[in-house]
C-alpha cells in the first residue's frame, strides 16, 4: 500500500496523482493513458476487495450527504436511468516540466490554453437514481457504516486540531503579515464554515435533485447522481441495471457559484448537461470501481449461508406457513405465490421469455380487495428488494406515464412507471377497474402492460422510432374476474377461509426469508434425460386426455418444474417434485371450473 502523502478513504484525488507521477517517472507517455489505467483503479481494487475496506466507505444517500466531505471516497448505489453520452475534458497537461492530471476531477486545476502539452481524454456520464420501489430493509447497512465513517472523521479531526494547537500555541495564533491574533472562538468558527456549508448545500441537493426528470413521484426527495465512468467498455453498463459505483464524490461550491472556473474544454461540449444538472441539485461521483447489484447484495451479511438441504427445507415450510396466513388460509395460493416470487427470465428465446411466472389472483371483489390488498403489499415489501404496486383504473391508464421517452428539447431521456429494475416486483391491482372509456393514452398504456406481462419488455418512445427494452419484473394481478388486460401465465381463483391478523414476525425470520428467496431464484438448473422422457411422456397423456392444451400450457408446467425443485434447492428436476407441480396444476384447474 502507499504511505504517508494520502489516505485512500479521505483523499483519494492523492492517490491518483501519486500514482500518475509514479507512472509518468518510470516513462510511460501521458499521450498513452487516455482509456488506461495507471496503477490508480487497481490500487483502490486492492483497498476495497482485498484489505476489506468496502464496508469502511459510506454510502451516498440524502441522509448521509450532510456528513460527507467533498473529494473522499463514496459508495452510491442506484438504477442507470438514462446514458448521457461522453464527455471530453482535459485528462494532463505540462506545468513546466511536469505532466499533472485532472482525472476523477470535474474542475481542471490548469486552465486551458496555458500549456501547449494538453492530453484530451474521454469519459461516459450516466444518469443514475435510487432503484425504483426499494424498500428500507435493504438500507439497513448503510447506518453502521456512516456511525463508522462519523466516528473516523471525528479521530482524524480531534487529531488534525491538537497537530494544530500544538503547531500554534508558542505563536499565539498569530498570522504572519498582519498585525492581529485569531481568537480560539474565531479559529472554531473558520473550522466549522465547510461543515455548515455543506449542511446547506445538502438541503439544496435534496430539494428536487430528481423531479425535474420524474411523470411520477417514484424518485421525488431521493437523492441522484451523475456517475462518470472512465475506461470501461460499454458493454459492461446498461439501461436499469442496478449498479454499485465506489469513486471520488465530488460537490465543489465554485462550481455553483463561478461557472468560468470549471473545465472550458468540457463545458462548451457538455452545455446541456451542466445546465440541467448543475452541482447545486445533482451530486458528482468520478467513478474507480463499478459492480452490478444481484438480490443477495441486499441481505445482511450474516444471512449469507449455503443452501444446505435441511436449512432450505426448514426455510421453504416456514414461509409457505406465513404466505398461507397472509392469503386468508388459502394454502394453494399459498404455494403458487411461492412460486411465482422465486421466478425470474432466464433466457430469451425468439420472443419467448424463459422462467417468468405471472400470477393472477381473481375472484377478488372489492371488500376482499381492501383488506388482502394491504396484506400481500405489506409482506411483499418485507421479502423482496424492490416492489412498486399500480392501482389500475380508467382515470389512471389515461393519465399515467408507463413507458420512458425521449425529450430531443433537453436531448434526457423521461423516465415511465415501467422502467423498472430486473427483479423488480410489480402489483397490479385491478379490483377498482370499472366500465369507462379509454382515451388514445389509456390504450397506449394498456398495450404497454399487455407486453410487459406477456413478453417482458418495455417499450421506449424516442418520437421517430420506437425501441423495446427487456425487461424481468415479477408481476402479480389482483382481480375480481380473471384479468382481460393482463393474460397471467396462472390465473387462480382465490378462495379465502379467514381473514384473522397475521403473526408478528421477528426482523431475523424475515432475513432468513429473503435470504431463501433471493439465493435459491438465482440457482442453476437442468432436467436429466431420464426425467426428460417422464415429463414428455406425461405431457402427450395429458394433451390426448385435454385436446384445449397447447404450447403455452406445457411451457408453464416446465417453469413450475424447475421452480418446484428450486424451492427445495435443488438443481435438478426429480419425480417427486413433478408430481407436486401436476397436482398443483389440478387443483388449479378444479377452482377454475
Amino acid at each position: 500500500m502507499v504511505g504517508l502523502p494520502f489516505d485512500c478513504l479521505a483523499n483519494p484525488l492523492g492517490a491518483v496523482r501519486l500514482t500518475f507521477e509514479k507512472a509518468v517517472a518510470s516513462g510511460t507517455d501521458p499521450a498513452t493513458l487516455g482509456g488506461k489505467d495507471w496503477g490508480a483503479v487497481d490500487l483502490f481494487r486492492r483497498f476495497l476487495f482485498e484489505d476489506g475496506a468496502l464496508s469502511q466507505v459510506p454510502i451516498l444517500s440524502p441522509a448521509s450527504i450532510r456528513w460527507i466531505k467533498p473529494n473522499t471516497l463514496v459508495r452510491f448505489r442506484g438504477m442507470i436511468q438514462d446514458m448521457l453520452g461522453n464527455e471530453f475534458y482535459v485528462g494532463a497537461y505540462k506545468n513546466g516540466s511536469t505532466w499533472r492530471t485532472n482525472k476523477f476531477m470535474d474542475v481542471s486545476q490548469f486552465p486551458l490554453g496555458s500549456s501547449s502539452d494538453t492530453q484530451v481524454w474521454e469519459r461516459r456520464m450516466l444518469y443514475c437514481v435510487p432503484i425504483p420501489g426499494q424498500n428500507e430493509w435493504t438500507e439497513s447497512n448503510s447506518e453502521a457504516v456512516m456511525n463508522q465513517y462519523r466516528n473516523w472523521t471525528s479521530q482524524h479531526r480531534e487529531k488534525r486540531q491538537r497537530e494544530d494547537e500544538a503547531a500554534t500555541s508558542h505563536m499565539d495564533l498569530l498570522v504572519p503579515g498582519h498585525n492581529f491574533h485569531i481568537s480560539p472562538s474565531s479559529k472554531k468558527m473558520r473550522e466549522d464554515e465547510f461543515s455548515s456549508r455543506s449542511c446547506g448545500m445538502q438541503e439544496s441537493v435534496t430539494q428536487g435533485s430528481c423531479s425535474s426528470m420524474s411523470p411520477m413521484p417514484l424518485f421525488d426527495n431521493a437523492l441522484c447522481c451523475l456517475v462518470k465512468v472512465y475506461d470501461s467498455p460499454e458493454s459492461d453498463l446498461k439501461l436499469n441495471d442496478a449498479f454499485e459505483f465506489v469513486g471520488v464524490y465530488t460537490f465543489d461550491p465554485e462550481i455553483m457559484t463561478d461557472k468560468d472556473d470549471s473545465d472550458e474544454f468540457s463545458n462548451g461540449l457538455c452545455e446541456d448537461v451542466s445546465n440541467q444538472l448543475p452541482p447545486s441539485k445533482v451530486p458528482r461521483l468520478h467513478c474507480f470501481v463499478h459492480r452490478k447489484l444481484a438480490p443477495t447484495d441486499f441481505l445482511c451479511g450474516s444471512h449469507k449461508m449455503e443452501p444446505k438441504p435441511h436449512l432450505v427445507k426448514e426455510l421453504r415450510e416456514a414461509l409457505l406457513v406465513h404466505l398461507t396466513a397472509v392469503l386468508g388460509n388459502d394454502g394453494l395460493a399459498a404455494h403458487f405465490m411461492l412460486l411465482h416470487l422465486l421466478s425470474r427470465v432466464h433466457a430469451r428465446v425468439d420472443t419467448v421469455a424463459v422462467g417468468k411466472l405471472s400470477l393472477n389472483l381473481s375472484c377478488l371483489n372489492k371488500e376482499s380487495a381492501s383488506v388482502f390488498r394491504n396484506r400481500i403489499s405489506l409482506a411483499l415489501e418485507n421479502l423482496i428488494p424492490f416492489t412498486h404496486s399500480i392501482p389500475l383504473t380508467v382515470e389512471y391508464l389515461n393519465s399515467a406515464s408507463l413507458g420512458p421517452r425521449k425529450d430531443y428539447q433537453t436531448n434526457r431521456l423521461v423516465t415511465g412507471v415501467l422502467q423498472l429494475a430486473d427483479g423488480s416486483h410489480l402489483t397490479i391491482d385491478e379490483t377498482q377497474l370499472e366500465a369507462g372509456t379509454l382515451n388514445s393514452i389509456g390504450v397506449e398504456n394498456a398495450r404497454l402492460l399487455k407486453n410487459l406481462t406477456e413478453l417482458q419488455k418495455v417499450e421506449y418512445d424516442f418520437t421517430y422510432y420506437k425501441m423495446d427494452m427487456a425487461a424481468d419484473v415479477q408481476l402479480l394481478i389482483l382481480s375480481d374476474g380473471k384479468s382481460n388486460i393482463l393474460p397471467a401465465d396462472v390465473v387462480l381463483p382465490f378462495q379465502p377461509s379467514s381473514v384473522g391478523s397475521c403473526e408478528v414476525i421477528v426482523t431475523e425470520t424475515f432475513e432468513a426469508w429473503r435470504w431463501y428467496l433471493a439465493t435459491l431464484k438465482s440457482l442453476s438448473h437442468t432436467i436429466e434425460s431420464e426425467m426428460q422422457k417422464v415429463v414428455e411422456d406425461d405431457m402427450v397423456a395429458a394433451r390426448q386426455a385435454d385436446r384445449n392444451l397447447g404450447s403455452q400450457d406445457f411451457s408453464r408446467w416446465l417453469t413450475m418444474g424447475r421452480l418446484m425443485s428450486l424451492s427445495f434447492g435443488e438443481t435438478c428436476l426429480t419425480r417427486d417434485h413433478w408430481q407436486m407441480v401436476k397436482e398443483l396444476e389440478r387443483l388449479r384447474r378444479e377452482r377454475l371450473k
